[in-house]
């Protein structure tokens, strides 16, 4: 499909487990996108421009995808068109999990993030919390963002520093995390951020990315 940065385009939200629902009414807020949907299979991947594989429980997902013979789509799709993960979702496109009680410790990942990840770094879920994030290119970027962390994965290591840009830092110590510890990044035609923005009622970060799919697929698809 030839789009350009003009042209509304079709996103997917993987919705074989998580938070999906919260993503695609959020996306569906926004004039610049045609339409936001379920995907679950080969045949709903294929009608997208763009997906976001939410949070949630990576491991499952994982193994719901790879049972019902739908991984190798989305690897490929992770390859060629705009992908965001959030939370979980930014854990499958990592390269690799260096803690965090993976299953087995042989957790299938997407990949092409070009990033390590550490599952779990903020703790359990009642250590759940809400940081004020400047973010990169964001709308009003010199207004805060409210990033929530809910079992939240960081980034232990950049691992193709020539090819990935950190998007969002945190501001202050949160326990054992310290400061400037990355919490977004992007690569191309992928992003991940560590928080949840669609738990939030600002739509800046999905924005973000709507945009960053529209020059992506103007610039590389017609």
């Amino acid at each position: 499909m030839t789009q350009t940065t003009e042209q509304k385009i079709r996103i997917g939200v993987l919705a074989l487990q998580g938070a999906f629902s919260e993503h695609i009414i959020l996306l569906n807020t926004l004039p610049q996108v045609s339409e936001a949907v379920a995907v679950r299979n080969a045949e709903e991947l294929a009608q997208v421009d763009a997906l976001v594989i939410p949070g949630g429980e990576s491991t499952t997902m994982a193994l719901i995808a790879e049972r019902s013979g739908f991984w190798p789509d989305l690897e490929n799709f992770v390859r060629t068109r705009p992908t965001w993960g959030t939370c979980a979702g930014m854990i499958l496109l990592s390269e690799k999990i260096t803690s965090g009680g993976t299953l087995k410790g042989d957790q299938k990942l997407l990949g092409g993030l070009g990033i390590s990840i550490r599952r779990n770094a903020f703790g359990s879920q009642k250590e759940s919390f809400e940081a004020g994030l400047h973010i990169e290119g964001l709308e009003d970027a010199e207004r805060l963002f409210s990033g929530v962390f809910i079992r939240a994965p960081v980034m232990d290591e950049i691992l193709e520093p020539e090819n990935v840009q950190v998007v969002a830092k945190l501001e202050r110590d949160y326990g054992k995390t310290p400061k400037g510890t990355i919490v977004a990044v992007k690569k191309g035609h992928l992003l991940g951020t560590a928080f949840h923005p669609e738990l939030t009622r600002d739509n800046r970060v999905h924005l973000y990315f709507v945009k960053m799919a529209q020059d992506w697929i103007a610039q590389n698809l017609n």
